[in-house]
């Protein structure tokens, strides 16, 4: 299914660590080019490596998805590269965690700069490059969180991951003339440094509420990005896709058996 992607150029943003990481691995190993976005140019390069070493065609940009001008110059070395854009996933995103009532406002501001305006700055960054192709995709990564379930101390964060849905199906119906599909994947909980940073007891528990008995991967996401960039996607546009091993089916523990 994925050999329609090789060749394309793809910039994957927050793609450091996690599941940005594991999407710019999973794009280049398929023969994709990928512009490797961090906020450090250090962190984009050792990615950039991992690529290199495993045969494939990558570049680091240092740049933060909160300020129009790097996300301008993000798209720009992006075609100076590959001389072109197919795909963007807009991956970066941040989650601290801050209960209401001590959350402050520079903190909720902070999260939908990042998680939601992020999107809406990198998007339109790439926009031009996008529409010369005449069959870009945009990939945005969302979560359970906040379009689905909630969590304490995540109202900020639930609040940017649901507002990226709303701006993805305008987006979609917008772009659908220039042949951009815009869709969302919307993880579970995922094995990352982020969850491994959580504690064990708190990794145990979620893999215990999944169906599944255990906790995504990052291919497990990447694989579903792959295919909402590929040419068997291109009637599929302004779409969510849940992948969370069926976390979110039981209404109660008590349908785990547990």
């Amino acid at each position: 299914m994925f050999a329609s992607l090789a060749g394309r150029a793809v910039i994957v943003t927050g793609a450091s660590k996690g599941i940005g990481r594991g999407i710019a691995l999973r794009f280049a190993s398929v023969g994709c080019q990928v512009l490797v976005v961090a906020r450090t140019q250090g962190d984009a390069e050792s990615v950039v490596a991992e690529i290199g070493a495993a045969g494939g065609r990558a570049r680091a940009f240092a740049g933060d998805v909160t300020r129009q001008a790097d996300m301008q110059a993000m798209a720009g070395a992006a075609v100076e590269a590959f001389g072109r854009v197919d795909v963007l996933c807009a991956n970066a995103g941040i989650f601290p965690a801050a209960p209401l009532g001590a959350m402050s406002e520079a903190e909720f501001d902070a999260v939908i700069a990042t998680n939601l305006k992020g999107n809406f700055l990198a998007v339109s960054a790439c926009l031009p490059a996008l529409k010369a192709r005449g069959a870009g995709r945009i990939v945005l990564t969302s979560s359970i969180t906040g379009p689905v379930t909630g969590f304490p101390g995540w109202s900020h964060y639930g609040a940017s991951k649901a507002g990226q849905l709303g701006f993805m199906r305008t987006a979609a119906i917008e772009l659908a003339p220039f042949g951009i599909t815009v869709n969302a994947v919307l993880p579970g909980n995922i094995a990352t440094e982020g969850l491994a940073g959580m504690g064990a007891e708190y990794r145990a528990a979620m893999a215990a509420s999944v169906p599944m008995k255990r906790l995504g991967s990052v291919d497990d996401i990447a694989n579903a990005a792959l295919y909402f960039a590929s040419d068997e996607a291109a009637y599929v546009t302004g779409q969510s896709l849940v992948i969370d091993g069926g976390q979110i089916l039981p209404e109660s523990l008590a349908a785990l058996g547990g």
